[in-house]
């Protein structure tokens, strides 16, 4: 499995976040291949043009909570309607401390967990690892 390219999705809009989860990227070692968008919007259109040119979805996806034009919660929302039947495994990575947010995480099938911020390398290789090529 490790010997593949692995496609990550970051959604979070906050240009730091991205800035150091590249930097965690690049210090795992493994061969990914990061996209980042900056709301839940851009990033179904991401997936939806990347189903329409036939290219391979994300292996994983990190989704931050509050985003403008539509947060983390509507994201996976429109992600669950377009029936992807493809292994893609979607995180919520938030600073949010609400127990909430921990449970509502809980309350979506296409979700796989929640994950405090900051993302650590050694929670990165634990993803990257687990993913089903």
């Amino acid at each position: 499995m490790l010997d593949n390219k692995i496609n990550l999705l970051v959604i979070d809009d906050d240009d730091i976040n991205i800035f150091i989860i590249k930097k965690i990227v690049e210090k795992t070692g493994f061969d990914i291949n990061m996209v980042a968008k900056s709301n839940g919007l851009q990033a179904i259109d991401y997936i939806k043009e990347t189903i329409a040119a036939n290219k391979p979805l994300p292996h994983l996806v990190l989704i931050d909570i509050n985003m403008p034009v539509m947060n983390g919660w509507e994201f996976v929302e429109a992600y669950q309607t377009l029936n992807i039947q493809e292994a893609v495994d979607l995180y919520i990575l938030s600073s949010s401390v609400y127990e909430n947010d921990i449970e509502k995480t809980k309350s979506y099938p296409s979700v796989k967990g929640f994950i405090s911020k900051p993302l650590s390398i050694e929670r990165l290789k634990e993803l990257v690892v687990a993913i089903k090529i």
